[in-house]
């Protein structure tokens, strides 16, 4: 029992920390997107499911022929060891980024996460053929919930304790021999399987199904007359295991969406959902008597209240519900609704002999929940449909799971109420859908996220403005009518760093190169004979920023675009000669930390003139950059500057930028001199670096009081 219980505790520990391992090291060539993470979340309940599949094909085997077959599949996969990807993995722009990340993860942890997977039920299934007594045998699921537990240990000690301390390098290294312990502590729990099976010949777990008549081949397995008397699971089971499963995935991965990217982009809030739906897994798989903590009665009426709540908050003070509500609200949501779908997965599980099949169902539904939301919702839906579809459709699985209590007056309350709550979060869904198309004139979605061009005001009116939206931050603004459309507006303002950097350092026939394309605003400071290059990974911003806004039709300089990480980007390029460089991706509070390393700096560097200036856009309200910027520039001897603008204009933005320059005549300039603010270090701060960098260690201290309660609200 020991040795089972550490070899799936050690498994699963390994299974979820290798998930932030391998995504940080891959994160920098794909933009540091959300959708990155999304996407690897796909890959990994992909192999999820491959190992329980070979898990259940494997346990028709004979015993020793299955022990053999797994020791040498576990020795194989040392061979895929360290784990660290290939640079020949890095994209060039031009390809569609789902693919090459699913293929690099492939190559790079496929074999070891596969063996990682198949674990949890493999040694649940030699468990249960080891211990013919059903009371004992039943006490398999437990393992479950430890296995939930180890992952959701994995989960947590990476954020909060490994990335905080060790380089990514490191952290690979480390993962690799912890695997190779795995594969001992793994080998030696096949062996014993092998030598502890009491009928060698007789069908394993989850082998009655290839037999008609249940009873005869539960005789023909020498099973005990309690196990003889289980059915095998029938088609209607594997529906609702496969339904729960898939609504509980999609329901996580579509919370995580809409709380990082619709409410507020605060660093680690992807952690949280993540936690609740494995603490979920524990809390109904384990429990007084190994019942579990789920109860129909009391948990039913909970869960499709905060069903409706969530339905209201998608439209709730015009899409932007305050953080101090949102958060919770969401959260809540997501633990009651994974407690309802799991709760119910536990009560309808079947008898250990049939356990690789129910895990192989759940793994099927979890993979094809992800992938709706990964991959099929961005190219189907324009907007993020898949919440409030998933919002319905979980009070609809209570219908489902509820509706034979009709029969009964005293409790019939429950389907009635689940009709309720599929027609409140219908009703919300609806108007979701027609809140989102208000005042937008355009609207786009692709592995980077949903765009939104939003005017409320016929373009005669000389107020009428345009937006460029993504979730809750704005990424640009223009006025519409032709006397006032080269008016720089939001965070680029002639008295920002940016804007101030741009008129100071060599004025007449600048090269700007600008990395964050968003409406192109930074190109109307661009004159004849100037010329502005800008970088942008999105293609869809790119086409948007071309015929939605004016800028760059209308700017005086030529005007080039770049497809694109911006950093492989520079890397593959010839130096520039930029006058200035402005790093303009950080105004979205989801932090690409690849652009603000010593590595990055370097090839800033290399493109800039020997007195030109790099700016960076370090405006965030969750997160203190300037100290990392200014760590860097140390290092190269080179001068950061912080510059803070809170215009009394109502068109521009308050705004913080470090211009990193050696240009004497720019820092002596007085009306620099005149905004510079001083840039407070953070006590252990470190220069980042590709191979170690940590946003906990720059995380502003911040209450739930006023300082939380403020979000963007540009929709108004």
């Amino acid at each position: 029992m020991i040795l089972y219980a550490a070899t799936i505790l050690v498994s699963s520990f390994l299974l979820f920390l290798v998930q932030p391992i391998i995504a940080k090291q891959i994160l920098p060539w794909f933009g540091g997107s959300a959708a990155v993470w999304t996407t690897c979340l796909v890959f990994f309940q992909l192999a999820l499911l491959a190992g329980y599949a070979y898990s259940d094909v494997s346990s028709r085997l004979k015993p020793r022929t299955q022990s053999t077959l797994h020791i040498a599949l576990l020795v194989a996969s040392l061979a895929s060891l360290p784990i660290l990807a290939g640079a020949g993995w890095k994209p060039t722009g031009s390809e569609d980024p789902i693919l090459r990340i699913l293929g690099l993860l492939a190559a790079t942890i496929g074999l070891p996460y596969f063996m990682l997977s198949t674990t949890g039920p493999l040694v649940q299934s030699w468990f249960a053929r080891e211990h013919t007594d059903p009371a004992t045998a039943r006490r398999v699921y437990r393992f479950f919930a430890l296995s939930n537990f180890g992952s959701l240990v994995g989960l947590l000690a990476y954020p909060f304790a490994i990335e905080m301390w060790v380089s990514t390098q490191v952290q690979a290294w480390g993962w690799s021999a912890a695997y190779a312990l795995f594969v001992a502590l793994c080998a030696a729990s096949a062996w014993r399987a092998r030598r502890g099976a009491a009928a060698p010949d007789a069908a394993p777990a989850g082998a009655a199904a290839a037999v008609p008549d249940a009873a005869s081949a539960n005789a023909a397995a020498g099973a005990p007359a309690d196990v003889r008397a289980d059915p095998p699971p029938g088609a209607r089971d594997y529906a609702l295991w496969f339904a729960l499963a898939a609504l509980a995935s999609m329901l996580l991965l579509a919370i995580s969406t809409h709380i990082t990217q619709n409410v507020a982009s605060v660093p680690f809030l992807w952690v949280l959902p993540l936690t609740l739906y494995l603490l979920t897994f524990v809390l109904c798989f384990e429990g007084r008597g190994g019942r579990g903590w789920y109860v129909r009665s009391l948990w039913l009426g909970p869960t499709l209240v905060i069903l409706g709540l969530m339905s209201w908050g998608l439209i709730a003070e015009r899409g932007v519900l305050r953080i101090d509500y949102a958060v919770p609200l969401y959260c809540a949501g997501l633990f009651l609704a994974c407690m309802f779908c799991h709760g119910e997965l536990a009560h309808a599980k079947p008898a250990p002999r049939y356990l690789t099949r129910f895990y192989l169902m759940l793994s099927v539904g979890g993979a094809a929940g992800g992938m709706f939301v990964g991959l099929a919702a961005p190219r189907l839906f324009d907007i993020y449909w898949e919440l409030p579809l998933g919002l319905a459709a979980c009070a609809l699985m209570a219908l489902v799971v509820t509706r034979r209590l009709f029969a009964a007056p005293v409790t019939a309350f429950a389907p009635l109420a689940a009709i309720v709550a599929t027609g409140v979060c219908a009703y919300y869904a609806n108007a979701y859908g027609k809140f989102m198309k208000e005042d937008t004139i355009r609207v786009s979605r692709n592995f980077y996220g949903a765009l939104r061009v939003k005017q409320a005001l016929p373009d005669e009116n000389p107020n009428a403005i345009r937006r460029l939206m993504h979730g809750v931050i704005m990424h640009g603004e223009q006025y519409v009518g032709r006397d006032r459309r080269g008016v720089i507006t939001s965070y680029y303002g002639d008295s920002s760093g940016v804007g101030m950097a741009i008129e100071r350092i060599h004025p007449d026939g600048q090269r700007v190169g600008v990395i964050g394309l968003g409406a192109g605003t930074l190109a109307a400071y661009g004159g004849k004979g100037d010329v502005f290059r800008l970088y942008e990974i999105n293609p869809q911003v790119i086409d948007i920023a071309s015929h939605y806004f004016y800028y760059l039709a209308e700017s005086g300089a030529k005007v080039e675009t770049a497809l694109g990480d911006a950093r492989l980007v520079l890397e593959r390029e010839a130096p520039q000669k930029f006058d200035v460089l402005a790093v303009d991706a950080f105004s979205s509070d989801a932090i690409p930390v690849h652009l603000i390393t010593r590595e990055a700096l370097a090839v800033y560097l290399r493109h800039i003139k020997p007195d030109g200036a790099v700016a960076f856009h370090v405006t965030n309200r969750y997160l203190q950059l300037a100290p990392v910027v200014k760590l860097l520039a140390d290092e190269v001897g080179m001068e950061a500057v912080l510059i803070t603008d809170d215009p009394d204009d109502a068109d521009l933005s308050r705004t913080d930028w470090v211009i990193v320059t050696r240009n004497r005549a720019f820092l002596d300039d007085p009306e620099v001199k005149k905004k510079r603010a001083a840039i407070e270090p953070l006590p252990g701060l470190k220069p980042w670096s590709d191979d170690f960098n940590n946003l906990f260690s720059v995380l502003k201290p911040v209450s739930w009081g006023e300082d939380l309660r403020r979000l963007f609200r540009l929709d108004d």
